[in-house]
């Protein structure tokens, strides 16, 4: 007969594996994510040839989804609080499923925009709602290490999504030759997407909705079962009272939130959750991720070995974050952000240093062959870094950081800003490549990254092991 405390022993273990589970499948929201701006790297060369769009178009035609992720993180936090984390991500699975189908049949840059930004939607929205819906079933004990799990979702899309354009491009011979059904490869890029947002569809049906929306509705027993589910009974009981007070002491939550009505001015940790956003963005990461094939076919590399360092970066990028899942409740958020922000600053300001040594052969940039391996490693060093810090960090602290209250509205802010900075230095890289190339470019993202140091030691407060009914209005 099992004594009473293996019995509870094997309740907990079953409880830690089903918060696992459910947060797995919140997650799949972030692979989509990843895939779906992944996918974007290895169809720039089709979409040039199919759309016939010069650097400036081509710029918008990639960043146009970010439109869109600016819409959806900003509208998707205060849907999100009328309608429920779940629901909003069940929307947004929808939204993949149509932009991954329609940026493949498109025919035009103005339909393909059109779906681009209904995927960006899906991605604006998933980006903010998976790290809240995370943060809101996960103990504090490990809520740091689960909501990571997002980060790693994100890198894991990306990293299958330049697999899946390698495999294809190498396949059909190339991104812009024709493939199964006459169609180009790079629309099979798009189509392949179609497989993880209908699993992730399915999927979100079988999770339950956050216990701490259902209470702010008043829906009370729902939300108690569902934290006996993820927690002994005592302890549920005691975080259901716990929710319910911290929820009684506040009104409707509204954008009005934000706003400090003693001062009139902007609460502090607004501010700081949108410098997180903007700063995890004007480091030039998703440079790497968006144009990789491009940068790397600039400086003399083939397409095909341009897809395969996007691969190796990938493979890194999932390195980096199990190290972070390591770390991150036990050494705390705000050492990692300014490890990170050091590390990316040297191998940014090193990248940088390479391309300007390059030389111009027959109208394009090439690196001599030892300049080429200090780029190459660099360039991976530094995806390491933001894998390792920004990357995943920046997401756990949005979503843990806002006291209940202003949770929504902080997240939709934050994400607003996130997407936009995102969506410029997408749009402007193009145009600096033909103005003052890489090594200005690159240059920049090291200045920004220097600079992300000193808001990380001036302006960040730790937020480890604190429970979210704990967070404090700043």
């Amino acid at each position: 007969m099992q004594s009473e405390t293996s019995v509870q022993d094997e309740d907990s273990r079953k409880q830690q594996f089903y918060v696992f589970v459910i947060c797995c499948v919140a997650a799949l929201g972030g692979f989509l994510f990843g895939f779906d701006s992944g996918v974007i790297n290895g169809t720039v060369d089709g979409l040039q040839a199919a759309f016939n769009s010069e650097a400036a178009g081509t710029g918008f035609n990639v960043a146009s989804m970010l439109l869109g992720c600016a819409g959806g993180a900003f509208f998707a936090g205060r849907l999100a609080d009328r309608f429920g984390r779940r629901m909003l991500l069940i929307v947004a699975a929808v939204f993949f499923i149509v932009s991954a189908w329609g940026s493949g049949v498109s025919q035009g840059s103005f339909e393909f925009v059109i779906y681009r930004i209904l995927g960006g939607i899906a991605v604006g929205a998933a980006s903010v709602m998976t790290p809240a819906y995370i943060s809101e079933v996960a103990p504090a004990a490990i809520r740091g290490r689960l909501a990571t799990i997002q980060q790693i979702a994100i890198i894991t899309g990306l990293f299958m999504a330049f697999v899946s354009n390698y495999v294809l491009a190498r396949v059909a011979g190339a991104s812009t030759a024709e493939f199964l059904g006459g169609f180009e490869a790079w629309r099979w890029m798009f189509w392949m997407e179609l497989i993880p947002a209908t699993i992730f569809f399915l999927a979100l049906l079988g999770i339950p909705e956050s216990p701490r929306f259902l209470i702010s509705k008043g829906e009370g027993k729902k939300a108690l079962k569902v934290l006996k589910a993820l927690m002994a009974e005592r302890e549920a009981d005691q975080k259901a009272d716990d929710i319910r007070t911290s929820l009684n002491r506040e009104r409707t939550p509204g954008l009005s939130d934000l706003i400090n009505g003693a001062t009139g001015r902007v609460h502090r940790i607004v501010w700081v959750g949108i410098g997180l956003a903007v700063f995890q963005q004007l480091v030039g990461i998703n440079v790497v991720f968006y144009y990789g094939a491009v940068l790397w076919q600039s400086v003399g590399f083939t397409e095909s070995d341009a897809l395969m360092i996007n691969i190796i970066s990938g493979a890194v990028s999932i390195a980096a974050c199990l190290v972070t899942i390591a770390l991150i409740d036990k050494v705390g958020r705000k050492p990692i952000l300014w490890i990170g922000s050091v590390g990316m600053t040297v191998t940014l300001a090193t990248v940088a240093y390479a391309f300007s040594t390059a030389s111009i052969v027959d109208g394009s940039l090439r690196l001599s062959d030892s300049m080429g391996i200090v780029a190459l490693l660099a360039a991976n060093i530094y995806v390491m870094f933001f894998n390792a810090s920004w990357g995943p960090v920046m997401w756990v602290m949005l979503g843990e950081m806002f006291p209940n209250q202003m949770r929504g509205s902080g997240l939709a802010v934050a994400g607003l800003f996130q997407w936009l900075a995102n969506f410029g230095i997408t749009m402007t890289f193009p145009i600096m490549l033909a103005g003052i190339g890489l090594a200005g470019a690159y240059g920049i993202y090291a200045f920004f990254a220097l600079l992300s140091v000193f808001f990380v030691i001036r302006m960040v407060r730790e937020t480890r092991g604190r429970e979210l009914e704990e967070m404090a209005w700043e």
